[in-house]
């Protein structure tokens, strides 16, 4: 993933992370298309029903790690799936921007700054542990998840949703490499200006952070094997999303090169309504039958 993941440390890790994250929350959730409305919490509801394997239950206490501007939390919020979130991250501006969307969406959220592989709570203050695309920014993740393990009360799951495969990655550099070279073409048949370096990221020189940013693609084996050495039971690792991730990917890339202001509605519509069309393909009929590893996004569930 990162090509500094190598030789970095881990306090190098934590400071290019927290800088980074400093610098796009402001515009992370029009780069990332996060919603908090019905299609929000229909993404949301499905990613945590499937990585409980179909079961969706719910949560009195919980604690989001990485919780960015909020995406998971305060959508299980006005579902009614948890009852009182705490959400950290390691970026105070993202803890601000979450916290901003909190009040507007009239959600009560305790939110605040906390290194996941040293979390400021009590012994089982929480029913729920969970994140969404977090562990693979984490330098240790054997210490992170004895801190889970910790704050869990017995009984309490863990759901982690949204981590790169190592194999998947490496597939989803095929459709982004050629969007990458077709963005030209594609920006004159949209008419669509190109984008300042950086546009959705706090501008180029915070752009130039976003490749240090991940340190981890896992196997499932790997994912799941801090857990099982904590250890957690019924460790499940679980594959989602390879047709979707293509399409989506494909079309992120080409987007990534215009300025968002100039990209017409209906390509905005036909992306994100195959998104979708894909997701379900993925769902019904690929990741029941295919092995986790070759999914871009892997999803943990471990119980205390």
């Amino acid at each position: 993933m990162s090509p500094a993941a190598a030789t970095a440390t881990a306090e190098e890790i934590r400071d290019v992370n927290t800088r980074y994250h400093d610098g796009a929350a402001a515009d992370y959730d029009a780069k990332w298309g996060i919603d908090f409305g019905e299609i929000g919490r229909a993404q949301v509801l499905g990613k945590l029903r499937k990585a409980l394997g179909g079961e969706l239950r719910s949560f009195d206490r919980s604690l989001e790690l990485g919780a960015g501007t909020g995406y998971f939390s305060l959508n299980l919020l006005q579902a009614g799936v948890i009852s009182e979130a705490t959400c950290t991250d390691i970026s105070q501006g993202m803890v601000d921007a979450l916290s901003a969307n909190a009040d507007r969406l009239g959600l009560d959220v305790t939110a605040q700054i906390a290194d996941a592989e040293a979390l400021p709570f009590a012994d089982e203050s929480f029913d729920l542990v969970l994140g969404h695309a977090v562990l693979h920014h984490l330098p240790d993740l054997d210490q992170a998840w004895r801190e889970i393990h910790r704050v869990l009360a017995p009984g309490g799951i863990a759901v982690f949703a949204g981590e790169p495969s190592e194999y998947g990655d490496r597939i989803a550099n095929v459709p982004k490499r050629a969007a990458s070279r077709f963005a030209p073409a594609w920006r004159t048949i949209m008419r669509a200006q190109p984008a300042s370096e950086g546009n959705l990221d706090g501008g180029a020189e915070n752009h130039q952070l976003e490749s240090m940013v991940d340190v981890h693609a896992f196997t499932p084996e790997q994912l799941a094997a801090a857990p099982r050495h904590v250890p957690f039971a019924d460790v499940t690792v679980r594959g989602e999303e390879l047709l979707a991730n293509w399409f989506g990917w494909a079309n992120r890339a080409l987007e990534a090169t215009a300025d968002p202001e100039t990209v017409p509605w209906a390509w905005k519509m036909y992306a994100f309504r195959g998104y979708i069309g894909l997701q379900a393909v993925d769902r019904v009929l690929l990741e029941p039958r295919l092995p986790p590893a070759i999914f871009y996004n892997l999803m943990i569930t471990a119980r205390k």
